[in-house]
């Protein structure tokens, strides 16, 4: 080959074997031990070990239910906040724009740790800010992050404060690329605000909700800090247990590194599986 063909797979050279080294090693590794039974000395090839125990194992059946639990409740509900906030951002005459819009972004750029602290603060049964403000109207507020139900509503309520405000920005782009002369057309042929939104804005915006969808699927799948910082490595008990947390556990706790790779595994698979089943939803939506 000649050199100056050779020049650019010098350059690249670098880049793979960091690449090799730091990503496709371990990604093949995790591979083989998620077909190991490591919780024996030496660790031993045992096929089904790992992968049988995710069927029968309660508590990695309630971590799935939990993450499921927030993907049904949870995204819907971001979801359709970031769209009403898109078409608030977008409105012609709102005034402090640009201010607004990095105001409701700013939740994204803050550390996950300092913002699960203040909600576990504000949350705190005994002195929190929410209970504060409960007994003043003279109710008393429960103890939310040592009851199931309302610790998994803190959860909710904490991913929704900080992704909402993302979502509406991406979704504001789509907006914007929407021509507007579409929008004359409709209100020329009697369209009303409410027509015109499901009609124009909606079909035309499914493309970047289904964007935002996956995105957050992805993301929920993959749920750990809330979880572990906010109600305590999952608790009370394993109410708030997500299969994040539960793959940390398994894999730094318990030092059981088969069981763990397995986990993450299922999760990726999962998490891919859902992801295109909403690109299959959202592009039958738009061709119909």
């Amino acid at each position: 080959m000649h050199a100056s063909r050779r020049a650019p797979y010098g350059f690249l050279a670098p880049f793979l074997l960091v690449f090799v080294l730091f990503w496709g090693w371990p990604l093949i590794q995790s591979v083989l031990l998620s077909f190991q039974n490591t919780r024996v000395s030496p660790w031993v090839f045992d096929l089904g070990v790992n992968w049988r125990r995710l069927l029968i194992d309660r508590a990695f059946h309630n971590a799935l239910w939990n993450t499921l639990l927030v993907l049904v409740v949870q995204v819907p509900l971001m979801l359709a906040l970031a769209t009403a906030l898109a078409l608030a951002l977008d409105t012609p005459f709102l005034r402090w724009r640009a201010f607004l819009r990095f105001a409701f972004f700013a939740p994204v750029v803050v550390s996950e740790v300092a913002y699960s602290v203040v909600f576990r603060l504000l949350f705190n049964g005994n002195f929190g800010a929410v209970n504060e403000g409960l007994r003043a109207l003279g109710i008393n507020g429960p103890n939310w992050l040592h009851e199931g139900a309302t610790a998994k509503a803190v959860i909710v309520l904490a991913l929704t404060w900080r992704w909402t405000g993302y979502n509406a920005i991406i979704l504001l782009a789509g907006l914007q690329s929407i021509p507007k002369d579409l929008y004359e057309a409709a209100r020329m042929d009697g369209a009303g605000a409410w027509r015109s939104f499901t009609h124009v804005t909606l079909p035309l915006l499914a493309p970047v909700l289904a964007f935002c969808l996956v995105l957050s699927v992805i993301g929920t799948m993959q749920l750990f800090a809330e979880p572990w910082l906010i109600t305590d490595r999952g608790g009370p008990g394993n109410a708030t247990e997500t299969l994040g947390t539960y793959l940390y556990k398994q894999g730094f706790v318990n030092l059981n590194f088969g069981y763990a790779s397995a986990i993450a595994y299922s999760i990726a698979a999962m998490a891919a599986l859902i992801a295109a089943l909403n690109l299959l939803l959202a592009r039958k939506g738009a061709e119909a």
